[in-house]
């Protein structure tokens, strides 16, 4: 049954299952031992959003364009309500984010953790420190000479 799960905490794992890709997050899915069933809410279905952005992050608002998305609701043969919503037309990887969000409110939770969320947090963190590092190679150091007095 439904455990209760800090909005921080769901936050986490929902933004690491949106941004997965669809191949790794099905087989690391696929190596879960047991996966419920389902029935749907909401069938995955494909739509646009509105993206808006902020002048200087923190002044006007402004929209700053489209960005498809794909959504779908599920519950888990426990009555586990999950959520799914990535960017992009992947049913399936939509599909996945929901049944993981709803198997994570479950005692399926600490496998789930284990063997499909350690892994994409390590592989994200491991992709943005490779960026870091490409980055910082092209670093220019700035410096100022100090020139002696003509006398």
């Amino acid at each position: 049954m439904t455990q209760e799960i800090s909005p921080h905490r769901r936050k986490g794992w929902m933004s690491l299952l949106a941004t997965a890709e669809e191949g790794r997050l099905d087989a690391l899915f696929e190596g879960l031992d047991d996966t419920p069933t389902h029935d749907w809410l909401r069938v995955p279905e494909t739509g646009g959003v509105m993206v808006r952005g902020r002048t200087g992050g923190t002044g006007a608002p402004f929209n700053l364009g489209e960005m498809t998305v794909t959504r779908c609701t599920l519950k888990i043969a426990d009555g586990t309500v999950g959520h799914g919503y990535v960017q992009g037309r992947s049913k399936r990887q939509a599909e996945l984010a929901a049944k993981l969000d709803a198997m994570l409110q479950t005692a399926a939770a600490p496998q789930v953790e284990e063997r499909v969320l350690a892994p994409l947090r390590k592989e994200r963190t491991a992709r943005k420190d490779a960026r870091a590092a490409k980055a910082a190679a092209t670093k220019v150091d700035f410096f100022t000479m100090v020139r002696g007095e003509d006398g």
